[in-house]
């Protein structure tokens, strides 16, 4: 299969370009620059020139392979509506090539806020959130997509922008690491390596509107990833009060304090997806965060 990535030069997209070459697959990747360029050549992919907002750039992409994973997003939380604004688009405009055929499509969405405090299911679909403007999941659904949920951690080697390096750099400038209250709320987990096998399966597999959740651990404790940054930096750990967290944590306060347990064994038996690699916490311990 010839399949079009976008965000394919990203830490999780390289993973998938590499995942989908060794399985066999030609991969056509989205690359804005000539460093982008460079790096999915030595990948051993292709290269379409243009990004998420050059929509034509999108089209002849779509139109040329045999199916597409939209893995891109611009991470500029300075103007997230805006972004998101143009993840909404970039999705319309990769459904509206392959409405009618039964090429594949695979958007990126998220586990966190699926039913925060409770385990998220693949078949829970979460109700429209008017304060969180990222939707890629219902925009997926009307473009025939299906979708991978992300876990609030994918982690591992050269993860330089994900929610571990915000809390390590915050432990840093604080001087502790941090948790709010008694640090018993739960993020779910996967490795990008993990998460980019998901993404193959997902595409060889894809079924319209399906969910599939790419949480390899379904519940690990704010408090336990705390308390392994610290040691990791030598730092002491603390519980910070709910009310100190906005003025500790800045804009991430809420992913701090988010309960979000996930479940991914109904996409294990319906793909046969079986994570592999390392813990979050193992992660942490080995100093992949640190180094």
């Amino acid at each position: 299969m010839r399949v079009f990535v976008t965000g394919a030069t990203g830490f999780i997209g390289t993973a998938i370009v590499q995942e989908l070459i060794n399985a066999g697959h030609q991969v056509l990747g989205l690359a804005r620059s000539d460093a982008s360029a460079q790096k999915l050549i030595a990948a051993g992919a292709e290269v379409h020139r243009g990004d998420l907002e050059d929509l034509d750039s999108l089209r002849s992409g779509a139109a040329q392979t045999d199916g597409v994973i939209h893995a891109g997003f611009i991470h500029d939380f300075t103007r997230f509506a805006e972004v998101c604004g143009v993840d909404k688009i970039a999705i319309e405009t990769i459904g509206e090539v392959l409405a009618g055929t039964d090429r594949p499509f695979i958007v990126t969405s998220g586990t966190a806020l699926v039913s925060p405090g409770q385990l998220a299911t693949e078949d829970i679909k979460p109700p429209v959130n008017p304060g969180w403007p990222r939707a890629s999941e219902q925009t997926g659904d009307l473009a025939g997509a299906a979708s991978v949920r992300l876990s609030p951690s994918v982690h591992g080697d050269e993860d330089k922008h994900g929610f571990i390096p915000i809390l390590v750099n915050i432990a840093k400038e604080k001087g502790f690491s941090a948790y709010i209250g008694e640090g018993l709320n739960r993020w779910n987990a996967v490795h990008r390596l993990d998460a980019a096998h998901l993404f193959r399966l997902a595409l060889e597999n894809a079924e319209p509107g399906t969910r599939y959740h790419a949480s390899a651990e379904e519940a690990i404790t704010v408090k336990s990833i705390a308390e392994a940054i610290g040691k990791q930096l030598d730092l002491p750990v603390k519980s910070i009060t709910p009310e100190a967290a906005a003025e500790h944590f800045g804009w991430f306060a809420h992913m701090a304090a988010i309960d979000c347990p996930s479940s991914s064994k109904w996409t294990q038996a319906h793909l046969n997806w079986q994570p592999t690699h390392a813990t979050l916490l193992t992660d942490i311990e080995n100093g992949v965060y640190t180094k």
